[in-house]
């Protein structure tokens, strides 16, 4: 299940109230935002990820996702205006 990062009620970015240690059982609590990259679509964080363990060379995205240079570019570009958008990105 993937973790929720907007009310389904209102739509509203969600925050963290609670951390609990699952060893010891010690709770968290407080109001912690969730990390920009954790809002992002799963397919974004994945990029992402791949992205970093490719060393950023696009070059390599392509081979490794059987897919042209320009489509990864253009990919890239899609999600650089995506965090530039906004701190919090909303899920569509």
């Amino acid at each position: 299940m993937r973790l929720p990062v907007n009310c389904p009620s209102c739509n509203a970015a969600l925050s963290v109230s609670t951390l609990k240690c699952e060893s010891c059982q010690t709770k968290v609590e407080g109001s912690f935002e969730l990390p920009m990259l954790a809002a992002l679509p799963p397919d974004v964080q994945t990029f992402i990820i791949e992205f970093v363990k490719n060393s950023g060379s696009l070059k390599k995205m392509a081979k490794a996702m059987s897919l042209s240079y320009p489509t990864v570019r253009n990919r890239l570009d899609e999600i650089i205006e995506l965090l530039n958008e906004t701190d919090n990105p909303k899920i569509e």
